[in-house]
């Protein structure tokens, strides 16, 4: 092994390593303890100001905004339950959880790329069916609808019904006897 000469001293390097790792590890656990002790003073007087809040707000339902609610829900998961039910909160530890679950449930629910109702259907049908209906005038809806069955399109009766009835076209009796100008 290497050997080094200290003071005198033959000492091979992993006992000089070894002595510094030791001196190292009782210097991070003194001040490891001091800024625990600090932090455990701050955790004091905040629980102590929470309670102090709480007795003002004796008897008042406090309302929390979707924002509010997602902060505390966030910091709340991440201490966990049995850490939130040791201190003072100004809502329960389900509650809070409640929130967070809420908030990932949100993230996840899709509604955002979701529409209202069914898919529109697509401009090009629409001109077919106008088409059909304008140049047939015997033409009714189920009729249409079979037609465009023929070339491969699938839509429903009342898809048909309903395009006609915005682009002003009346039902095939009514249409047969007014005629189109």
């Amino acid at each position: 092994m290497f050997k080094t000469h200290l003071h005198g001293l033959k000492l091979r390097k992993c006992d000089i390593f070894a002595a510094m790792s030791e001196y190292l590890r009782f210097f991070i656990l003194l001040t490891a303890g001091w800024i625990n002790r600090d932090q455990q003073k701050i955790i004091d007087y905040l629980t102590e100001e929470i309670r102090v809040y709480q007795e003002f707000c004796k008897g008042y339902r406090l309302r929390y905004t979707d924002k509010q609610r997602r902060r505390l829900g966030v910091k709340a998961k991440a201490l966990g339950r049995k850490t939130l039910e040791q201190f003072a909160s100004i809502v329960t530890p389900d509650t809070l959880l409640r929130w967070f679950r809420n908030l990932v449930a949100k993230k996840y629910d899709g509604t955002a790329r979701r529409g209202r109702g069914r898919p529109r259907e697509r401009d090009g049908i629409a001109d077919l069916v106008v088409n059909m209906a304008s140049r047939n005038q015997s033409c009714g809806y189920t009729r249409i609808r079979d037609a465009l069955r023929n070339l491969g399109i699938t839509v429903d009766r009342n898809t048909v019904k309903r395009i006609l009835t915005d682009h002003g076209i009346e039902p095939a009796p009514e249409r047969k006897r007014t005629g189109t100008s």
